[in-house]
């Protein structure tokens, strides 16, 4: 695999990006974080795969937690008992077999370079996972975003909820919930809607068609 940014390129990328808004994001994903609970247990090992700055492993609530990603800064805003993993995820984990409850990813997949990439991501986490065990995707979905997608320097495989759907179906997962329209876009412009507004909206179902443009997926192993 040819890595298409530099762990310091990662580093300076984020930072610009998201710079400023640690502590709203931080409480955006405790909240996300206990909607996402209701597919992880007390008792779990879970990876968060292209953690960042670990908002989402760091408000999870699980036995043995861990995040994996090339970005230096990772590590730094990784909680007490978070375990980061900086390495290439295309490559094979530094993980043991079926040592995983649950992996959850977040805009993610969009950032690998190439289709074999996020193949060979798949069947790593396949590997990985317990019998039993899921994936929890989500991220943005090129078929209601064709042109904003492209704002980000850093994305390179274009993805709907079908497309990764039908590549976690070859490498071994069966897909239990499949939503194309589920949050709204990014975060990155600034916007910083009122906490509330987020926790009545993942209530309100009928409203994710209306705003959401990032794909939800559940597929177990």
């Amino acid at each position: 695999m040819s890595v298409p940014h530099s762990p310091a390129e990662l580093q300076r990328l984020y930072e610009q990006r998201f710079g400023g808004m640690h502590q709203y994001r931080d409480q955006v994903w405790q909240t996300l974080a206990s909607f996402f609970a209701q597919w992880i247990q007390p008792n779990a090992t879970v990876l968060d795969l292209g953690c960042g700055h670990c908002e989402f492993i760091n408000n999870v609530r699980s036995k043995v937690r861990f995040g994996m990603d090339l970005n230096p800064d990772s590590v730094q805003h990784a909680a007490l008992g978070v375990k980061i993993l900086p390495q290439n995820c295309a490559e094979p984990w530094e993980l043991p077999d079926d040592s995983l409850d649950v992996i959850f990813t977040s805009n993610f997949f969009e950032h690998l370079s190439t289709k074999r990439d996020l193949r060979n991501t798949l069947a790593q986490a396949a590997r990985c996972l317990k019998l039993g065990g899921c994936i929890i995707a989500l991220g943005p979905n090129i078929r209601y975003l064709p042109g904003a997608y492209w704002d980000f320097y850093d994305h390179h495989l274009p993805l709907t909820e079908r497309s990764l759907g039908e590549v976690m179906t070859e490498t071994g997962f069966t897909i239990e919930v499949q939503i194309p329209r589920f949050l709204p876009y990014t975060m990155s412009r600034g916007k910083r809607p009122p906490l509330w507004m987020l926790r009545s909206y993942l209530k309100i179902k009928f409203a994710w068609p209306l705003l959401g443009k990032q794909f939800l997926i559940v597929a177990r192993k």
